[in-house]
C-alpha cells in the first residue's frame, strides 16, 4: 500500500465555549472536550483508512490550560503512526481568547483506532507519511508509544481476570 501524508487525515474543528459547556470552575467541562476529541480523531482515522474504525484506546488526554467561556477552542487531529490495522491519532487543542487573540495549547491527546472491514475484522491500512517537523517528531516516537500501549493493554487484560461483574448492592 502506498503511504498517505498526514495532511490527508487532518481535521480541524473550531467552536465557541457556551455556558452549558462549562463546569463549576467556569472552564470547559473535561468530558465535553474528551467527546469532541474522540469525534475529531475518528474522522481522521476514517480519512486515513477509508474504512470503518473503532476506538481501541484513548492513550492519554493531558489538560494543560483551562478553556474559558471567553475562548474559542480549536481541535486539530491527524494520523501520526500506523501498524497493520491500527493507527495512532494525535489531537492538539488550542484555546484562543477571542478578545485578545492570545492562543495557547490547552490539551493534547493520543488515541488509537482500528480499521475494520464489513465483517467487523481488522483490515490493513496504508502507512503514514509525515511531512512537517511536527509530524515527523510525532511519527518517530510512535513505535515507542505503541509498545507502551501493548504493555498497558496486557496489564489491563490481566487485571480484568480478577474483576467482578456482580452488582455492588
Amino acid at each position: 500500500m502506498q503511504a498517505k501524508p498526514c495532511r490527508e487525515s487532518r481535521v480541524i474543528k473550531t467552536s465557541r465555549v457556551f455556558p452549558n459547556d462549562v463546569n463549576d470552575h467556569n472552564t470547559l467541562f473535561g468530558g465535553k472536550l474528551m467527546s469532541d476529541i474522540d469525534m475529531t480523531a475518528s474522522i481522521s482515522a476514517t480519512r486515513h483508512s477509508r474504512a470503518s474504525v473503532v476506538t481501541a484506546s484513548t492513550d492519554s488526554v493531558d489538560f494543560l490550560e483551562p478553556v474559558r467561556p471567553s475562548d474559542s477552542v480549536c481541535l486539530e487531529s491527524f494520523v501520526t503512526w500506523t501498524g497493520h490495522s491500527s493507527m495512532e491519532v494525535f489531537v492538539k487543542v488550542t484555546a484562543e481568547d477571542l478578545r485578545s487573540g492570545d492562543r495557547r495549547i490547552a490539551a493534547t491527546a493520543f488515541l488509537t483506532f482500528v480499521a475494520i472491514d464489513d465483517g467487523g475484522r481488522p483490515t490493513q491500512i496504508p502507512p503514514v507519511l509525515p511531512e512537517s517537523a511536527e509530524e515527523r517528531a510525532l511519527n518517530e516516537s510512535g513505535e515507542e508509544r505503541a509498545q507502551h500501549r501493548r504493555a498497558h493493554r496486557r496489564q489491563s487484560q490481566e487485571m480484568a481476570k480478577y474483576l467482578t461483574t456482580s452488582r455492588p448492592w
